[in-house]
């Protein structure tokens, strides 16, 4: 296993650090200051389209789709781990300013590895052009939705059409009113095996059935205007047969597809944010004395600062290793890895982030530091995309099967 970063990532890398350095964080205050005052909350703030178009100029555009697909950078996920983790640093700007920014990167990777022709053209284009964004409705309210098989949404063919009845909560994406597509995954064989019994279709934001009844808030955090999370119901929602994303019966295994990715985008950008938040903590504690020396000669601070360095090195090694299992056995071989980095990276960062909030006293839950922000973030990192217990067991499993 060779981590080394070849020419290509060192340039890359380098041009993003200076990207950050003299865009993205400079901008997070006029961010935050369009987002307050738009006259609706989920506008994208003209700054983001500032710096896609500067993106764009910079070849920092689509990093993230691997060198399997047709479309985008064509890295391997060894060489865009390190470039994630930079975005994870500012993870409300960067992600989107590069066009890689989740829902968008599952749903363009399974409409450019599941979608048809007509599929792509109508929808992944537009989304690897950046001009619109989408959401992935999976999870439930009414059922423990870590378990797939439970998915109550009826997805029924009717002729040439299928109907969609079910309701849906934490849909990404879906509150933007740039969201123009929405990849739904319901049931349209309740009769066959268990893992055969879903499938996920494509809906065009705004077919009649299709009502969004709120946002779901993560602490108090709505996180717009990035795209929000949506509680939406369907309807007797029709769309025609021709939007089903694969085959019938592919729901679940597409899902894999789209989500083992995604874990890892995921643990890559935590643990940027675990970076940024020891980087505050050692600037805020250097900065400020207490009991007659600066806070930072503190023993429990500095064993604070020891730990997070060396818990960010160890998951950041897990990942790289979880990234070249990836490119080399493909996402069914690095499955266990995968599980293990969606495992480890949200709660070492849920730990510095911590840290870096108790080292600013009562400023480190305020809205002026990005930590309570970042904490928020990581800490719904251990729910979503399988919550910890799920991959837990997956990893056990594996481990004590020659003792079962």
């Amino acid at each position: 296993m060779d981590f080394a970063l070849d020419e290509k990532t060192v340039e890359l890398r380098e041009r993003l650090l200076a990207f950050m350095e003299e865009f993205v964080y400079p901008a997070e205050g006029t961010f935050r200051e369009q987002a307050e005052s738009a006259e609706n909350r989920w506008d994208t703030p003209l700054v983001i389209g500032e710096l896609k178009a500067e993106a764009r100029a910079q070849g920092l555009w689509n990093l993230f789709l691997p060198a399997t697909h047709s479309n985008g950078a064509g890295l391997t996920n060894l060489q865009y781990a390190p470039l994630a983790e930079i975005t994870g640093r500012s993870p409300w700007i960067a992600p989107e300013a590069l066009n890689c920014s989740a829902p968008d990167t599952g749903n363009m990777e399974l409409l450019s590895l599941f979608g048809t022709q007509e599929q792509q053209e109508r929808w992944l284009h537009p989304l690897l052009d950046g001009t619109i964004r989408s959401a992935f409705s999976m999870t439930e309210p009414a059922v423990a939705s870590s378990d797939a098989t439970n998915i109550a949404t009826r997805i029924s063919r009717d002729g040439d059409h299928y109907v969609i009845n079910g309701r849906k909560w934490w849909s990404s994406g879906a509150m933007s009113p740039r969201c123009a597509l929405l990849i739904v995954m319901g049931v349209t064989d309740p009769d066959a095996e268990p893992y055969r019994r879903q499938s996920m279709i494509c809906v065009s934001a705004g077919t009649p059935g299709v009502t969004v009844q709120r946002s779901t808030g993560v602490f108090g955090y709505d996180d717009g205007p990035h795209g929000g999370h949506a509680d939406i119901r369907y309807d007797n929602v029709r769309v025609p047969a021709a939007n089903l994303l694969g085959a019938e019966g592919d729901g679940f295994r597409i899902a894999q597809e789209r989500l083992g990715p995604g874990r890892i985008h995921h643990a890559m950008r935590a643990i940027g944010m675990a970076e940024r938040a020891l980087e505050m903590m050692c600037q805020r504690t250097a900065s400020r004395t207490a009991f007659g020396q600066p806070i930072i000669e503190q023993g429990v601070v500095q064993q604070w600062i020891s730990r997070a360095r060396i818990w960010i090195e160890q998951v950041r090694l897990l990942v790289l290793k979880t990234a070249w299992l990836m490119d080399t056995a493909g996402n069914r071989g690095a499955r266990i890895e995968v599980s293990a980095i969606k495992v480890a990276a949200p709660e070492m960062a849920t730990w510095v982030i911590d840290r870096a909030i108790q080292a600013h006293g009562g400023a480190g839950v305020s809205q002026d530091f990005v930590l309570a922000e970042l904490y928020a973030a990581a800490r719904a990192m251990r729910i979503f995309d399988g919550p910890d217990e799920v991959h837990h067991r997956a990893i056990a499993r594996r481990e004590t099967r020659r003792y079962r």
